[in-house]
C-alpha cells in the first residue's frame, strides 16, 4: 500500500516543479519503490512476529511500529538529504539530475509518512479480514 502512495508523491513533487516524466524520473522511481518497499515489509514482518509471540493483530501492528519508526526514519532522513543536492542541481545537465532528484524526493516524503503511520493500519484491517473469512 505505501508503494502507489510513494509514486504519487514523486508525480505530484515533479508535476510542481515543471519536470517531465523522462527516463532519469524513471530511473529514480525504482530506487523509491525498492527503498518504500523495504520500509513497508520491516513493519508487516515485525507485526507478524509479535502475532506469533502472541499479541493481537493491533498490538503487534502497534508494537512494530515503535521498533521500527527509528530506523525507517533516519534511513528515509539519510536518503533525502542525500539526494537534495540533485533536487538542486546546477550546471550541465542538471534538469536530468533536477527531475531525478525531485522525484524522488518527494516520493520518500510520502513514503515515510504513509508507511511509518498507515502500514499498522492496514496491517490491522487486513488481518482482521483474514480473520473473519476463516470463521
Amino acid at each position: 500500500m505505501a508503494v502507489p502512495y510513494s509514486v504519487l508523491g514523486a508525480l505530484v513533487a515533479t508535476y510542481f516543479r515543471g519536470f517531465s516524466n523522462d527516463i532519469y524520473f524513471q530511473i529514480g522511481l525504482l530506487v523509491l519503490i525498492g527503498l518504500t518497499a523495504k520500509n513497508a515489509i520491516l513493519i508487516v514482518e515485525f507485526a507478524a512476529q509479535k502475532m506469533e509471540e502472541g499479541l493481537e493483530a493491533r498490538q503487534a501492528a502497534l508494537e512494530a511500529a515503535k521498533l521500527r519508526l527509528r530506523p525507517i526514519v533516519m534511513t528515509s532522513m539519510a536518503f533525502i538529504l542525500g539526494v537534495i543536492p540533485l533536487a538542486t542541481a546546477t550546471g550541465a545537465g542538471a534538469a536530468a539530475r533536477q527531475s531525478m532528484g525531485t522525484g524522488v524526493l518527494g516520493g520518500m516524503l510520502a513514503a515515510t509518512f504513509i508507511t511509518t503511520f498507515f502500514i499498522p493500519v492496514f496491517f490491522t484491517w487486513f488481518v482482521s479480514k483474514k480473520i473473519k473469512t476463516r470463521r
